[in-house]
């Protein structure tokens, strides 16, 4: 009976065991489904133990929903504008598309390469390469860059880039590099007839290579393309040759390819003065540099208004007269209280041989015989006016530290930031020839003292034909004067003043270090405190 019970009591404790397994199984599934879910009341358990409940994970969900519910809409409407405003585009240019083509083709013709280059001397004529371009301001005008074989001189500086610079860039060198040779390659290869005279015959021409190169200028319109006028003349000539080219964002085209021959071409400097005879005398000691040793093509007219001081700038204009065999000059005084625009029409007008080319020029103005061969090239009698940019330079005082320790003015005729700065708000510069002068109506005689009557005649200007050239010009320098804004000036012409006053004074980082001068020297103090103690242990 005993070994029966083993099997039997085994197979009772299996049975058994299973139970509670089954037991203990059915439990375990009994509480997952009968427990109570979290909005029931109990919290969870979050950071810094502090209970979060279903409420406030909900709310958590329903911000971030409606953020970016409102993001997804946002998008939507400006897809939807975008849209709408690509579809009028294309509406836009598809009219204007089949305007133009039914202009150009009414017989429904294929558009040929004619097409093309009509196209492309229409972008031409737009950029002022013919004629000038009538605009509202002296805002709208976009100023040309000027480059040489070396540097490239800039108006847009910033506080980064310097107003004189080597092309470093690989695209604006290969750019200029280009133009230089393609300019070089429409001289030393003219177009048939080109190279011939009245009777049929060829005219032997020289050649010209890089080393001929004398200066280009160039301006890039977002609409239009690039222009390049390029220049090159042979050493001690006085016939240069002037490419115009243009880049109508493609390959380089020629636009005209003309001789110029400056041996006639004299100019006549008008200088409207008042007083400062001792800059006259300045004045004169570069006049006789440039112009009465090198060039010789000028002619000097000093407009002089009052009295005082007349007699000394009388003498030294017959000292000059004397010593140089020089009297190309033509002294007008004038008994009236000084108004730049009245001396230069007085001047303009005294000019009685006929046309003349006229440089409207300041006493404190430093130029090179460079600059009077460029105010030649860049005019032209009832086609062109130029308008250069002049390198203004500043204070010698706070450029070198001290007034009197400042070098020679040759010396300080130099392009860097610090120096100075290319005055880009001034038009009193200019080369025109007398005839545009007088048919254009002269300065407005009504205004009376600083800076106002420059701007107006550059305005008729720009709302003529007349094609207006501006740019900076490495030979032009403004000396630096102290000024006197005077409390009769209008409200315009005395806000002109003083910016002029402020911004001719020295560089940011230079005025920088004289508004924070006390610091500095409170900083030294403390270093010599600092040095001087160390030593002493």
């Amino acid at each position: 009976m005993a070994r029966r019970g083993w099997p039997l009591q085994g197979r009772l404790r299996w049975l058994f065991l299973g139970t509670f397994l089954l037991l203990v199984f059915l439990l375990f599934a009994y509480l997952l489904e009968c427990t109570p879910p979290a909005d029931s009341g109990l919290a969870l358990t979050g950071l810094g133990s502090e209970p979060y409940g279903k409420d406030y994970y909900q709310a958590v969900l329903q911000e971030q929903e409606e953020r970016h519910l409102n993001r997804a809409a946002s998008l939507k409407r400006q897809i939807a504008q975008l849209k709408q405003e690509l579809q009028d585009m294309s509406e836009k240019l598809k009219a204007l598309q089949e305007k133009r083509d039914l202009e150009a083709r009414p017989d429904g013709r294929d558009p040929d390469p004619g097409d093309l280059l009509e196209y492309l001397h229409a972008q031409i004529d737009k950029a002022e390469v013919n004629a000038g371009a009538r605009l509202p301001s002296e805002y709208a005008l976009v100023p040309f860059e000027s480059f040489t074989s070396t540097k490239v001189y800039q108006l847009e500086m910033g506080l980064t880039r310097h107003p004189e610079e080597k092309p470093v860039r690989k695209d604006r060198r290969d750019e200029l590099t280009e133009a230089v040779e393609a300019g070089l390659d429409v001289i030393n290869n003219p177009a048939e007839g080109e190279g011939q005279d009245e009777d049929g015959m060829t005219v032997q021409k020289p050649v010209y290579t890089e080393g001929d190169f004398i200066e280009g200028l160039y301006r890039t319109e977002r609409d239009k393309g690039t222009l390049y006028e390029l220049f090159f003349g042979k050493e001690g000539s006085t016939d240069f040759q002037r490419v115009t080219l243009f880049r109508p964002f493609g390959p380089l085209m020629k636009v005209a390819s003309t001789s110029v021959d400056t041996a006639a071409t004299i100019i006549n400097i008008i200088v409207p003065l008042s007083g400062r005879t001792e800059t006259f005398q300045q004045f004169l000691v570069n006049f006789r540099d440039v112009c009465i040793d090198q060039d010789r093509l000028v002619h000097l007219t000093v407009v002089y208004f009052g009295k005082e001081g007349l007699a000394e700038v009388k003498s030294s204009l017959e000292k000059m007269f004397i010593k140089e065999s020089f009297s190309n000059y033509t002294l007008i005084p004038v008994n009236e209280e000084f108004s730049r625009g009245r001396g230069l029409d007085i001047g303009a007008h005294a000019w009685k041989k006929g046309d003349v080319l006229m440089f409207f020029c300041d006493v404190d103005i430093y130029f090179t015989p460079e600059f009077l061969n460029t105010c030649r090239l860049n005019t032209a009698p009832n086609k062109r006016v130029f308008y250069p940019v002049v390198f203004s330079l500043y204070n010698p005082a706070i450029v070198y530290g001290n007034l009197e320790l400042a070098p020679p003015i040759e010396q300080q005729l130099i392009h860097k930031k610090d120096a100075g700065f290319w005055r880009d708000f001034g038009f009193g510069m200019t080369c025109q020839y007398r005839s545009d002068f007088l048919n254009i109506g002269g300065f407005d005689l009504e205004v009376k003292g600083w800076g106002v009557e420059d701007v107006h005649l550059y305005r008729k200007y720009l709302r003529s034909d007349l094609i207006v050239t501006r740019t900076p010009v490495s030979g032009l320098f403004h000396l630096w004067h102290e000024k006197q804004c005077a409390d009769e000036l209008t409200p315009e012409q005395y806000r002109m003043c003083i910016q002029s006053k402020a911004m001719n004074e020295a560089s940011h980082s230079h005025l920088g270090m004289l508004v924070f001068r006390h610091e500095i020297e409170s900083h030294l103090r403390k270093q010599a405190y600092k040095t001087k103690s160390k030593a002493e242990d």
